[in-house]
């Protein structure tokens, strides 16, 4: 009788391999650190138990994962296991929050009777696995098994799907209901979710490198503190929306996913944290996702954008009809080249939608004209389409508007993540990149990682953006939310939140308005989002004529960039306040923002060189910004790395500060 294996802190060896008897029960291993732990054993059932720890702290129980694979099942059973120990990664990221970091794990390999391996990941800041299949012939998955049994009753942040009636056809955009594991709703929740344990500790359930198999739900078991993966069945049927002709899903198959052959499934992904400022710079959904199938990446200009859709084409002052015409398009181009902007996007209506003809623009565009235009203004034009219409004109449409001179797509209405989905936004990732075009995915599920894999994917939607404010209920708490997403949703990757209003209001005073949208909070509360989140293809989603009646917001906002060299969470709490730091060259640039409570901020400017001034640009919330939320003022002084600043925010308010070497 061989000997059970047990992988852990005190295993010497870099790799092993052994072999486990019938009653084999237990594999543990641990992170480089030795702070996380992972124990994994067969059940005696269909399933693995898997468990984790964080400092000896349990954060999973035992939980079960499994995968049945063509109608099979049988007890699964551990036959070998190797573990390599101190993986050492350095990962180039482009725009990424910070375009290259280093990274290490202990990765541990379970060989398994049904001829399907498991592979975890331990990293220091959360743990991964995956199944994987060696065989060739390939066939269907009936369902996998993700019960994930949380340590006592951890506080969650759930983003419910928004359709009860068909929760898996949505726009993954919702705000996170905060409650108790024990009286979390069932109703289905998107990724990412977040686990708060106390005294700091959070575990966030994320997933990476998802190709070719539907995406994870949650559903809350409130009587065993479980959340349960949901995975959408495979698309049998489908039909189109008359308006914009989008497809969707009619009825399903029996089983979630088909394969061809031998590979690797997602990694199943939780991050774990100590700190709340840790959160919106983890970096494992990216490391784990597939590396880059792009091999120049140097056409590829992130940047921001002037946009129409969001103040509904609102232009004031001008001798001619706004609307979706060449007099509006060519009045933005000059918008965009007069300060610096470098896109313009061409949203909804420039082809009918109707049609689902996206090769054919309505008669009052013309696209030669236009790009011609822009091109001599420095200026460069996106296109907005559904996914599927793209994806049945794919390659027509990328050869027609790359030849044309656009620059990207906006792509949206997805409006699910079944594998029929996944895939169609792999190959319109992989047309578009040959096509060297760009991509902003929105009516989009979670990030996972595509960004890696093709860098033209440069921002996700999937988060409640400033286009709610055009119609939500007053009970509707944006400037919470502004500081709850950073720490989850960008967990998992970039946000095309689409801010910049210049129309503000206080918490007494807002109210939807559709044509003339007004954002909830301050004006400085806005103009910090371009700092706080990552966001390196992003909106000015208010009127031209709003931001010329407002040139110094204006010129504050497009001097910051949408990339950066470094990026660090300086100060935060989840759901309450976040202030965050990027560098870029020898600029620094700090955003800050808070949810309806004022505070106050001292800012410490240690991060600062020593032995040398710098010239701080501040804009803040104005004296009277409690009620008048578009009040503001600018201050301009000079600091070293020993100076401190206290700044006051208001309800809903925030600061933005620019910070430049002095000149000698």
């Amino acid at each position: 009788m061989k000997r059970l294996c047990s992988l852990s802190a005190g295993f010497a060896v870099a790799a092993c391999s052994f072999i486990f008897p019938a009653n084999a029960k237990v594999a543990t291993a641990v992170s480089p650190s030795g702070l996380v732990g992972i124990s994994v054993e067969d059940s005696g059932k269909e399933n693995m138990l898997f468990s984790v720890t964080y400092d000896g702290r349990p954060v999973l129980e035992k939980s079960q994962i499994g995968m049945s694979v063509s109608g099979k099942s049988s007890q699964q059973e551990i036959k070998k296991s190797s573990l390599k120990k101190n993986i050492k990664e350095s990962i180039t990221a482009p725009f990424h929050h910070t375009p290259r970091y280093d990274t290490e794990y202990n990765e541990l390999t379970l060989s398994l009777n049904d001829g399907m391996k498991l592979v975890f990941r331990i990293f220091n800041d959360g743990v991964a696995y995956r199944f994987s299949s060696s065989d060739k012939k390939g066939g269907t998955i009936d369902g996998e098994t993700a019960d994930y049994r949380l340590a006592g009753n951890p506080t969650l942040y759930l983003a419910h799907s928004t359709n009860p009636d068909n929760p898996e056809a949505m726009a993954f955009q919702n705000f996170y209901a905060v409650t108790p594991a024990s009286s979390a709703s069932p109703l289905l929740s998107f990724l990412p979710a977040t686990a708060d344990f106390g005294q700091g500790l959070k575990m966030t359930f994320l997933e990476s490198d998802l190709e070719a198999y539907p995406g994870m739900f949650l559903s809350a078991d409130s009587t065993s503190n479980t959340l349960k993966g949901v995975f959408a069945k495979y698309p049998a049927s489908t039909d189109f929306y008359p308006w914009r002709k989008q497809q969707y899903v009619t009825s399903r198959e029996n089983y979630i996913a088909k394969t061809s052959g031998a590979r690797n499934f997602p990694w199943r992904v939780f991050a774990i944290t100590t700190d709340d400022r840790e959160m919106p710079v983890n970096n494992l959904v990216y490391t784990l996702a597939s590396e880059s199938k792009v091999a120049d990446t140097s056409w590829i200009k992130p940047g921001k954008s002037a946009w129409e859709w969001w103040n509904d084409w609102g232009l004031r002052n001008v001798p001619f009809k706004a609307g979706i015409n060449n007099d509006t398009y060519k009045y933005f181009i000059d918008f965009a080249a007069d300060n610096g902007i470098e896109y313009v996007v061409l949203d909804e209506g420039w082809y009918d939608p109707k049609s689902g003809d996206m090769l054919t623009t309505v008669p009052e565009i013309d696209f030669p004209m236009l790009t011609k235009y822009a091109e001599s203004k420095g200026v460069g034009l996106w296109l907005w389409t559904v996914f599927n219409v793209l994806d049945s004109q794919l390659e027509e449409a990328c050869k027609k508007y790359s030849d044309l001179g656009i620059k990207g797509f906006k792509v949206d209405f997805l409006d699910r993540d079944d594998q029929d989905a996944v895939e169609m936004t792999y190959r319109i990732a992989d047309a578009t990149a040959r096509h060297k075009l760009m991509l902003d995915l929105h009516g989009f599920y979670k990030p996972t990682g595509l960004n890696r894999t093709y860098p033209n994917v440069v921002n996700y939607e999937s988060v409640f953006g400033m286009e709610e404010m055009k119609w939500s209920d007053p009970s509707v708490d944006m400037p919470e939310y502004d500081v709850t997403f950073p720490f989850i949703r960008m967990m998992c990757g970039p946000v095309d939140f689409t801010p910049g209003a210049m129309r503000n209001a206080s918490k007494a005073d807002w109210k939807a308005v559709y044509y003339n949208p007004v954002s909830q909070g301050t004006r400085c509360h806005q103009i910090a989002n371009y700092i706080v989140q990552d966001s390196p293809f992003t909106m000015l989603a208010d009127s031209p004529s709003n931001y010329i009646e407002n040139q110094e917001c204006t010129d504050f906002i497009t001097s910051i960039p949408t990339v950066f060299d470094s990026t660090r969470v300086i100060d935060g709490k989840l759901g309450e306040y976040i202030v965050t730091l990027r560098k870029k060259g020898n600029n620094w640039f700090i955003g800050g923002q808070t949810d309806w409570n004022p505070r106050d901020y001292e800012l410490d400017f240690s991060f600062l060189p020593s032995s040398q001034n710098f010239k701080v640009t501040l804009i803040k919330d104005g004296i009277n910004a409690e009620k008048q939320a578009q009040d503001y003022t600018v201050e301009v002084f000079s600091v070293n790395s020993g100076n401190r600043k206290l700044i006051h925010m208001a309800p809903g308010g925030g600061f933005a500060l620019r910070i430049a070497p002095l000149s000698l």
